[in-house]
């Protein structure tokens, strides 16, 4: 280890702030994942760009975290610095939008909406990661996505200050975005939400909860669902028709609940979940001539 390099991590973001050699297993919802050279949690946005900017000029390799829930880690971990944002997560109110930092989780400031009577939110409030991750990725469920809501997302240059994107430059598409495609780094989101009746809000939440509760197999770690949406298909019924439900490989399930989620039985490796992503995709192209892009970020060498 560069004692040097840990130094100058020690001086940027405090040595309470920095974990070296840890698990990832701890930090994903599949619950998998071997060591990470560092572990670094930023307490805040000026401390994240001093940190960017030092990661820049020395070349270091670093992975953005949110909540981890749309994401595998190597068996073998990843050999370079993962970034934590949970440390960035307060939410503010002001009128009809709603500010939140990238670490909040988004389930969280959709409660925040719904206790100050804010509608358009209902369909993320059960979406499992962090408000920056959502935002990146363009989340969505429920007919509902998070292009339907941002008013416009701050991003980290690595420099001194900060730059705002509007809600057009973020480029919204189907699970993507302006960030995604540059690699931006979100550090904040402003929503920019209707007024309406909190009871109302928050039972149209309980719904979504509920069907959600019904439909998926929470009750087991997985990383949500497994692969985006083909054109003109649905990707679990792909699955389904391919006679691929409860397919297993290793402690990797294909859900019977749910066919587009792979979901952790208790014992599953990342080489599991990523030899049954490999199958999946193989087994449904022979049959239906349809390509299946995984949904899940892959993160070190498999």
């Amino acid at each position: 280890m560069n004692s040097f390099f840990l130094q100058q991590l020690n001086s940027i973001v405090g040595e309470e702030n920095i974990i070296t050699d840890e698990e990832m297993k701890n930090h994903t919802t599949f619950k998998i994942g071997g060591p990470v050279d560092f572990f670094i949690r930023p307490v805040s946005e000026e401390t994240l760009n001093k940190l960017i900017w030092y990661l820049s000029q020395t070349g270091r390799e670093y992975f953005i975290l949110g909540n981890g829930s749309n994401l595998l880690v190597s068996d073998h971990g990843y050999r370079g610095i993962v970034i934590d944002m949970s440390g960035l997560n307060g939410i503010t109110v002001e009128g009809n939008k709603i500010t939140a930092m990238a670490g909040a989780m988004l389930s969280k400031t959709a409660q925040t909406a719904a206790q100050n009577s804010l509608s358009g939110m209902e369909g993320l409030s059960g979406i499992p990661g962090t408000v920056g991750g959502a935002a990146v990725m363009n989340a969505g469920a429920y007919e509902c996505e998070m292009a339907d809501v941002v008013r416009s997302v701050r991003i980290c240059t690595g420099g001194s200050e900060s730059v705002l994107l509007s809600n057009r430059e973020m480029k919204y598409g189907y699970r993507t975005s302006e960030c995604k495609q540059r690699g931006f780094i979100v550090t904040a989101v402003e929503f920019e939400l209707k007024s309406g009746n909190r009871e109302e809000i928050e039972e149209k939440m309980q719904e979504l909860a509920l069907k959600r509760r019904k439909k998926q197999p929470l009750e087991y770690p997985s990383a949500g669902s497994a692969f985006k949406r083909p054109e003109g298909h649905f990707a679990g019924k792909l699955i389904m028709d391919a006679g691929l439900s409860g397919y297993t490989i290793g402690g990797a399930k294909i859900s019977e609940k749910h066919c587009g989620f792979i979901v952790n039985t208790g014992r599953a490796t990342a080489a599991d979940v990523y030899d049954l992503i490999n199958e999946v995709r193989e087994k449904v192209y022979l049959r239906f001539q349809v390509k299946l892009e995984p949904e899940i970020c892959m993160l070190g060498e498999f």
